[in-house]
């Protein structure tokens, strides 16, 4: 591999983005190369705890061409997943260099140089594709550091059953909350209990047996307003006022938030009733952490749980990369997503801001798009 042809596009990240990415590219005849970090395809999934499935519909989840294995359920485990994204790789011959990991990005004489163990790999264009749930965040709580109970992050969850007989706190009403307690609810667990700080946006998983985030497209396409009554809507149908089982109202519009500050709409698999049942009793938002074990909450009460998950999101990890080019917000998600940003021509971001079509549907669409892009911009 010649690392001076400035002609083929550079993709960093083999995961279901960046393998759509270099699958588009080569569609339009565009060389390309793809820098993993990682030693195989969808290792970051293996990690995921092991009850995971996906909140996306299989057919709405699938590579470009490809599609599940008969008999797959609607929404496949992390397994299942991966065998897709394995298969689409090695089936696709994808061009992925393993074991490579960037550390820097640099630009001069309109080229981008992409620094990674000790080699430098030059190119007109770069897609980065590092996802962007890539480092777990949690907030610097009062007194966590000296906790005397167990804290972890939602990353470190495993699986469901080995909660079984404890008390869970899970700190966050989120997207990964939900995902937690709809597994906890099918354990013999002690008390949940969920702190939220505001409610969610969320949509059940199914209706009717019918999997809602089939129509996800049809919702994608409606201006926010009419979309965030449409998804208000259904949510009260489903379960009525949640404010009256201690859930507090949302800031704002699920698709409104979704796409301006990425704050991804929940899905429900049990946890909701599960609130109105009691089984899951709703509590404020965590205000600091004690030596003996305590949780103190915003409003002053306390519990004292045998494990408190915080399911607090993640960030990308890219102000090391790209900081210096001012293509990224606060809190170091990219300005742009499926474009290159004005003052960075020829870096790309792609696969970073949830979708309500779902994030591997929206991958292709948006790789197809950028592969579009650079085409006509070498044609000029």
């Amino acid at each position: 591999m010649s690392s001076t042809d400035a002609e083929r596009v550079i993709v960093i990240g083999a995961g279901a983005a960046g393998m759509a990415s270099a699958h588009a590219l080569r569609e339009q005849g565009l060389p390309a190369v793809i820098l993993e970090q990682e030693a195989r395809i969808g290792e970051p999934w293996r990690r995921r705890h092991d009850n995971l499935t996906l909140n996306t519909h299989r057919d709405l989840s699938a590579m470009p061409g490809t599609s599940f294995p008969k008999g797959t359920p609607a929404f496949p485990h992390r397994d299942q997943l991966v065998a897709h994204l394995t298969a689409f790789g090695e089936g696709q011959n994808l061009p992925i260099e393993y074991g490579v990991r960037v550390d820097a990005i640099s630009r001069a004489d309109k080229l981008w140089t992409v620094h990674a163990n000790g080699h430098a790999w030059t190119a007109r264009d770069v897609v980065v594709a590092t996802g962007r749930d890539k480092h777990p965040y949690m907030p610097q709580w009062k007194g966590a550091e000296t906790f005397g109970g167990r804290l972890i992050h939602a990353a470190d969850f495993g699986e469901a059953a080995a909660h079984a007989g404890k008390s869970v706190l899970v700190i966050g009403a989120g997207n990964s909350g939900f995902d937690l307690l709809n597994h906890l609810i099918r354990v013999q667990t002690g008390q949940l209990w969920l702190a939220a700080r505001n409610g969610p946006a969320i949509l059940p998983k199914r209706i009717a047996k019918v999997a809602v985030h089939k129509f996800s497209s049809i919702t994608a396409s409606l201006p926010n307003r009419l979309a965030d009554f449409v998804v208000a809507t259904t949510q009260r149908l489903i379960w009525g006022d949640m404010t009256r089982y201690g859930l507090p109202k949302a800031p704002g519009g699920g698709v409104s938030r979704l796409r301006s500050d990425y704050t991804a709409i929940a899905a429900d698999d049990g946890a909701m009733n599960a609130i109105k049942a009691g089984r899951i009793k709703v509590v404020p938002t965590v205000h600091a952490f004690h030596t003996d074990g305590t949780v103190v909450l915003s409003d002053g009460q306390t519990v004292q749980p045998d494990v408190t998950i915080a399911a607090t999101g993640y960030r990308t990890g890219l102000e090391g990369l790209v900081g210096a080019f001012g293509v990224l917000d606060e809190k170091g998600f990219p300005l742009v997503n499926g474009a290159d940003h004005p003052d960075a021509p020829g870096l790309w971001f792609l696969g970073m801001r949830p979708s309500i079509r779902g994030c591997f549907r929206e991958s292709v669409r948006q790789a197809d798009s950028i592969a579009r892009a650079i085409l006509r911009n070498r044609r000029r």
